[in-house]
């Protein structure tokens, strides 16, 4: 699959789509398919901050629960309340599926991310 190349991505399979100041945080193709059905999401709540490479919730699946790690800091300003009743649409649209946005403290911190073909290239070699 190809991964949207206005993204940037994580180790940890987490992607970043940012407009303005805001910043959408989802789990990519990659990851939802390691993962299998998910069946619970745990978000933290508007206004809470969140720290770059720090966990800020997690994904359930049929197979385990995995940490999710915000790819930047700042402060969660939505959260997507359609995956507490939904949380399989993270399994068929994983890039199009964000699951908190978050008002940037520090954009600079975005450099550090990968890029796509980045990305690709760093799961490639993990499998």
């Amino acid at each position: 699959m190809p991964y949207p190349t206005n993204f940037r991505y994580t180790r940890e399979h987490e992607w970043i789509s940012v407009e303005g100041s805001i910043g959408a945080i989802g789990i990519t193709d990659y990851a939802q398919n390691s993962l299998g059905d998910i069946v619970y999401v745990d978000a933290p709540k508007v206004g809470d901050a969140v720290t770059a490479h720090a966990t800020f919730g997690s994904v359930e699946s049929v197979k385990a629960v995995s940490d999710l790690y915000s790819p930047v800091s700042g402060t969660v300003t939505e959260v997507n309340e359609a995956l507490k009743t939904e949380p399989d649409k993270i399994n068929s649209a994983a890039h199009e599926t964000w699951i908190i946005k978050v008002e940037l403290k520090n954009p600079a911190e975005l450099d550090s991310l990968l890029d796509a073909a980045a990305y690709e290239t760093f799961i490639a070699e993990e499998q």
